[in-house]
């Protein structure tokens, strides 16, 4: 089963889910970026749909995708972190999760800002950068009963 983003349309305006997904994992195969979600949000008229799949990003170039790592949870104040490109982050980070918090779509360019889970660390803010210049779609394996 396949979610297009025209599927998520409704009445002109783009649903979007105010619910936490978490990147389990990424790959990358003949230019197509795959990110492996624990939960994907879907409402229509009124209802909440609940999904397990992923979201590819076709077309994609990896040396324009890139994340930025905080030291802390940025709400405000100094901060400091690290820029790294997502080859490099999909090796380092193997065993992290990203907890998208909001997501934003411009041109061909989506962004993600949340948090970076590292197992027996605090999260981190963090914001990851995906250029693509093809289909964004949503891959869903089985609805999650609530």
């Amino acid at each position: 089963n396949r979610i297009s983003e025209s599927d998520f349309w409704e009445e002109d305006i783009l649903l979007r889910h105010t619910d936490i997904s978490r990147i389990k994992k990424f790959s990358f195969k003949n230019d197509v970026l795959t990110i492996e979600l624990d939960t994907i949000f879907q409402y229509t008229k009124g209802e909440e749909k609940l999904y397990s799949g992923e979201v590819l990003f076709f077309d994609s170039d990896l040396e324009e995708c890139n994340i930025l790592i905080f030291d802390r949870t940025v709400y405000e104040g100094e901060f400091s972190g690290k820029a790294i490109g997502l080859k490099e982050y999909m090796k380092e980070y193997a065993h992290a999760e990203f907890e998208i918090l909001t997501e934003g779509y411009f041109g061909y360019s989506t962004t993600y800002t949340g948090w970076l889970w590292e197992k027996g660390k605090e999260p981190v803010s963090a914001i990851l950068y995906i250029w693509n210049s093809g289909d964004m779609v949503y891959r869903i394996e089985h609805e999650i009963l609530s």
